[in-house]
């Protein structure tokens, strides 16, 4: 009997193969891609019609781990928080997919689910639906910077040492180091806009 035939291609495999690209130079291409996995380009057509396909798959890949479950077991507003941190730690994991994954349409299942839970959380709590889409986008644009916050080398800005008794010299001194820095820039924003949200969804209802 001869060897049994063994695929050396599925569309889990492809995804890995394309996001360690975007990991390392931040897109890729198709023949990039073929290579990486060791491939002609038509054999990934079998499996992905495409690069628009690719990078659903990639989507795929990174937001797997943004976890809305809590929308059906927690009020509106601590759901929408561990929404919020899953979604950053996600992408944190990933800063380099950031702009890639931002400038192409979301279609696939797993994606839009991502969206889907808060979108019906948000409307249980009575948000209007001409203001879920603006609450979850900027929920989305302040979780993305605080990823690449969170991938950002630990000195960010360095003052000028001839300005030791200015505003920002003082500040830069006061605040933390590292991973904590980024932490706290997180926090302190996420508490602010939240704050802001439950403050627009009683204005709606006065």
């Amino acid at each position: 009997m001869g060897r049994p035939r063994i695929s050396r291609l599925d569309r889990e495999r492809i995804a890995k193969a394309a996001l360690e690209l975007v990991d390392r130079d931040g897109d890729f291409t198709m023949p990039d891609l073929a290579k990486h996995l060791n491939v002609q380009v038509s054999s990934i057509y079998h499996h992905a019609k495409g690069r628009a396909a690719v990078v659903d798959l990639v989507r795929d890949r990174v937001v797997r781990e943004i976890d809305g479950s809590s929308f059906e077991r927690l009020p509106w507003d601590e759901a929408f928080s561990e929404w919020a941190r899953s979604y950053r730690a996600a992408f944190s994991r990933h800063p380099t997919s950031i702009r890639l994954l931002a400038t192409e349409t979301v279609r696939d299942p797993t994606s839009l689910s991502v969206y889907r839970a808060p979108a019906a959380g948000l409307c249980e709590a009575g948000f209007p639906d001409d203001h879920i889409l603006a609450v979850i986008t900027a929920s989305e644009n302040f979780l993305l910077g605080a990823a690449l916050d969170a991938a950002a080398p630990e000195v960010m800005i360095e003052a000028d040492a001839t300005t030791p008794g200015d505003a920002l010299t003082r500040a830069l001194a006061a605040a933390p180091r590292g991973p904590a820095r980024a932490e706290q820039a997180f926090e302190l924003g996420w508490t602010a806009l939240l704050s802001g949200f439950r403050r627009l969804l009683h204005e709606v209802h006065e």
